[in-house]
């Protein structure tokens, strides 16, 4: 082989690989940062084809744009106002928003970035968690204390050249040891509440019953008191008319009184009267 044709193949070689070593594609998910010699050139955001000089003259790194997770595996320990331990397990949504911040503080390694936002968002939580109570984190101020988480990680990450998208309780647990002592803390609430609830209840009860007797007494007596009175006054009515009646004929009258006598004293056949036959008692059943 002629040292022509060695020289074209090399010259061949030494174009491709220029070629190759100039030209690059950015991807749409990517940001690509040109080096030279060390030295940050250029960031590329737009994606397509690219030129930069040949290597070692300049070389890109990328890093990707898309959002992404960070989600420990294991729960991290904080302290309420209560002083009382929570075990919270949480994740982070964020991405890369300005390479050059983000290469300068980390130099391109994202263990350290993720590091760096776990440190961020520790120190959130912790601030937010020991201003407030159980209760509070839980229940009533939950959406405050993700409020307050956010806006402090997205101010102390702007300086890295990231964006915290979202961050996200997933769950909040307490310690064993204080499970069961807010479990018992909460039955003997839940039991001095249905005692009271039973002591109020019996209480209307005796109240509600002693006010029903004392309303039917009344009733009663007021019945009572009318029966009385109408029953006198029939008596009364029946008195005067028997006295109307008897005093237009005094011997029929004598005649009815003498029937109910004997009605009266022979109710039964075991009764019996020891008088004389000739007593006026029995001058209405004596043969003349």
């Amino acid at each position: 082989m002629s040292n022509r044709i060695i020289s074209a193949i090399i010259a061949l070689i030494a174009v491709v690989y220029v070629l190759s070593s100039s030209i690059f594609i950015v991807d749409q998910r990517k940001f690509a940062v040109v080096f030279s010699f060390g030295q940050i050139v250029k960031v590329i955001d737009k994606p397509g084809l690219q030129f930069k000089l040949p290597a070692p003259i300049q070389n890109v790194v990328f890093f990707d744009r898309r959002i992404l997770t960070i989600d420990n595996p294991e729960a991290e320990r904080f302290i309420t106002a209560e002083k009382k331990n929570l075990l919270v397990d949480s994740y982070v949504k964020w991405r890369i928003v300005d390479p050059l911040k983000f290469f300068v503080s980390f130099k391109g390694d994202e263990r350290l970035a993720v590091d760096r936002m776990n440190q961020l968002v520790r120190s959130a939580l912790n601030e937010e968690f020991t201003k407030r109570t159980i209760r509070e984190i839980i229940s009533e101020q939950r959406e405050q204390v993700m409020q307050g988480i956010r806006k402090k990680v997205a101010d102390d990450s702007a300086d890295i050249g990231v964006e915290i998208v979202d961050v996200r309780l997933k769950r909040i647990d307490l310690l064993a040891e204080i499970s069961d002592s807010v479990y018992r803390r909460m039955e003997a609430e839940r039991k001095r509440v249905a005692n009271e609830l039973r002591s109020t209840g019996a209480a209307e009860s005796d109240k509600i019953r002693a006010n029903a007797e004392r309303q039917r007494d009344v009733v009663l007596a007021e019945a009572y008191r009318d029966a009385q009175k109408i029953k006198g006054n029939g008596d009364a009515r029946a008195t005067a008319l028997y006295a109307e009646a008897f005093n237009r004929d005094p011997q029929f009258a004598q005649f009815y009184r003498s029937l109910e006598a004997y009605r009266s004293s022979f109710k039964d056949k075991k009764d019996v009267m020891v008088v004389e036959p000739s007593n006026d008692f029995f001058k209405f059943i004596q043969k003349k």
